[in-house]
């Protein structure tokens, strides 16, 4: 029969012992996803190699992988439907849904490998982000200093491109495709960076590593970097929850916005741009030429797309035929481009177009339901985590439209094994009290 993660961690039946190898090629799943040998008829990524050197042993030693299936039954129901009612093809609802199936049971397996160490596997991640920062380093001094082999890494990873800044600089993105990419995958690394300068703790990263990935994100200059710097404060602010410190992190948000809107020009240039057209609904060429319209479009073509499925969605894969349907751009108008097209430049506007309320109420579900809150009397391992790996979540909801890019389904085990550990283990600290209380014995009388 096959077992649960948390009863393979709780009842402790078997341990396994991963080698220090095995470990290298499992993260490199997550940090290395710009890496692909073709590009048709599907991405042929990197990690697809480590997943099917993997499976044949994870299958035999942990059987076959029946809770992410049970996840996804629903999701291949609607998807086969939408397919004979024309809403989807075949060939994009088997690309979509056999890569998060095969995704989403690798990691699956992967913290059951682990037996459910939690500690040991988030330290493993912040140590790759640590070493993407330091790639990221090398990038942007190698810039400067015209060495070009050190900053153009397009020799070897075929997804990879150089991204110029508006003031003519580069923008660091380290070994991923893009800044943004880079800003997502080192968020967890960001809120563990500020909080360990905040609480003066060494624990995860010393003062100059904290500094480091703080910096890093700033050279990316990627906006999603920035929106992450606003979340993280949030989420230290809450847990917290200190009126005086509200205050102090509204006014520090507020400056901190104020100096980015006026000195980097990519930021400035999409906060100008959003408002325009979210606001304004401005659709002229300065409003449209921009990776705002994007999201605006996708947006649009969301809505258009969930209300006429009747909040069903149209299946996985589906929204590159929604664009086709309901695409701003077919106003003549407007440019005519295709930016983000199958993904929905967004997370929650492709689950909002593909799962309708089936995936928003799920996603919703497992942030609130799993969120893990500071305590006084809590070890700070289970917050940080549920913490760190939220503001990756949030922000891959917010900009991030591809199912298991950069190992998001990894990220989506942690917060919701690191919530039932916590919980498991607060109900036995509180199982454990009553019976210590009345295992005592008086004292004898003199």
């Amino acid at each position: 029969m096959t077992r649960t993660a948390p009863e393979l961690h709780m009842k402790e039946i078997e341990k396994f012992s991963p080698k220090p190898f095995e470990t290298l090629l499992i993260y490199l799943t997550i940090f290395i996803s710009s890496l692909t040998f073709f590009d048709t008829p599907f991405e042929g990524y990197f990690h697809y190699l480590i997943f099917l050197l993997f499976f044949p042993f994870f299958i035999n030693h942990l059987g076959l992988p029946k809770v992410p299936f049970q996840l996804l039954l629903i999701p291949l129901v609607i998807g086969i439907f939408q397919v004979v009612m024309g809403n989807n093809t075949v060939q994009l609802f088997l690309k979509i849904f056999i890569g998060v199936m095969l995704s989403t049971s690798f990691y699956y397996y992967v913290f059951e490998y682990y037996n459910m160490d939690l500690e040991r596997l988030f330290r493993l991640y912040l140590k790759g982000c640590k070493i993407c920062c330091y790639i990221g380093l090398v990038q942007w001094v190698s810039y400067k200093v015209g060495f070009t082999p050190g900053y153009n890494y397009s020799w070897l990873l075929n997804k990879w491109a150089i991204v110029a800044s508006a003031g003519g600089g580069l923008r660091v993105n380290s070994i991923f495709a893009e800044p943004a990419q880079f800003s997502i995958v080192m968020a967890p690394a960001v809120f563990v960076a500020f909080y360990s300068l905040i609480l003066r703790t060494n624990k995860y990263f010393d003062p100059l590593e904290s500094a480091l990935i703080i910096l890093l994100e700033l050279l990316s200059t990627a906006s999603t970097g920035y929106i992450g710097f606003f979340v993280v404060f949030l989420l230290l602010l809450a847990n917290y929850g200190y009126f005086v410190n509200l205050l102090l992190g509204v006014v520090v948000a507020i400056a901190f916005g104020t100096a980015i809107y006026a000195y980097v020009p990519e930021f400035r240039s999409r906060v100008d741009s959003s408002i325009g057209l979210w606001i304004d609904e401005d659709l002229s060429v300065k409003n449209v030429n921009s990776s705002s319209f994007v999201l605006y479009n996708n947006f649009h073509i969301a809505k258009e797309n969930f209300f006429n499925s009747y909040g069903l969605g149209t299946g996985l894969g589906s929204h590159k035929v929604a664009f086709d349907k309901y695409t701003l751009t077919r106003n003549t108008n407007i440019l005519n481009f295709a930016f983000n097209k199958s993904d929905a430049n967004s997370m929650f506007l492709r689950l909002w177009s593909e799962t309708g309320i089936v995936g928003i109420f799920f996603i919703l579900v497992l942030i609130f339901k799993c969120y893990v809150r500071r305590s006084d009397d809590d070890d700070d391992l289970h917050w940080v985590i549920s913490n760190s790996m939220l503001v990756l979540i949030i922000l891959s909801l917010f900009r991030q439209g591809n199912y298991f890019l950069n190992g998001f389904p990894f990220i989506l085990w942690f917060y919701y094994y690191n919530f039932i550990i916590h919980k498991a283990r607060k109900k036995e600290q509180a199982e454990s009290l009553p019976a210590l209380n009345g295992s005592a014995e008086p004292s004898p009388t003199i």
